[in-house]
């Protein structure tokens, strides 16, 4: 039972720890919202319950990650429908195409997750129905030695949140906290009840 901000901030804690760990969690598909007001869905990979930082794979070559590169205010809605629970966070984005946190990321994915950034870059233009892949991988898991142009078209989105509204709903009546701090890096967050 939800009766403190404490709660409500363990709560969501708890919701992102799980989201990318369980590909059935209802967090584990959110919806990212870029600076340019467009919108899409992404898998949550990782979740820093210390620093509050979200992680995604994406193709650096996607017109979002030069979004972000540009403007990196970024919002994100999760939503638990069976526990009707929505929390909408705000928070600072980074593509990250280098370093070690990118190189482990990309070891830890599978060949067949890899070979989505074999391909023509995402918005790539086609006069038919394509996955953007080249045919020979079409359906099919290329080898270490297929992949290597591919590393490079990989990256990382990483959000720092620094704001959030969780929202319950409930035929009660709903019940609805913010929570903010001023240093994503260091401060602790500041809740406070509001109405729905």
């Amino acid at each position: 039972m939800i009766e403190t901000l404490e709660d409500v901030l363990t709560d969501c804690r708890n919701r992102l720890i799980r989201a990318p760990r369980d590909r059935k969690a209802p967090m584990h598909t959110p919806v990212i919202v870029t600076g340019d007001v467009d919108a899409r869905v992404m898998v949550l990979r990782e979740f820093d319950s210390t620093a509050w930082r979200l992680r995604f794979h994406t193709d650096s070559r996607a017109p979002k990650a030069q979004v972000i590169d540009a403007d990196p205010r970024v919002a994100v809605l999760f939503y638990d429908k069976g526990a009707k629970v929505q929390i909408r966070a705000r928070g600072v984005g980074e593509i990250l195409r280098d370093g070690e946190q990118v190189d482990r990321a990309w070891a830890a994915s599978t060949n067949f997750a890899r070979r989505c950034y074999l391909g023509e870059g995402p918005g790539a233009g086609s006069d038919s129905p394509t996955s953007g892949l080249p045919p020979e991988f079409e359906g099919v898991e290329p080898d270490d030695a297929q992949l290597i142009p591919a590393r490079e078209n990989f990256a990382l989105l990483r959000i720092t949140l620094t704001a959030f509204d969780w929202l319950y709903l409930a035929h009660t009546g709903h019940v609805r906290a913010q929570f903010a701090r001023g240093d994503a890096e260091r401060a602790d967050w500041q809740g406070r009840w509001v109405s729905p």
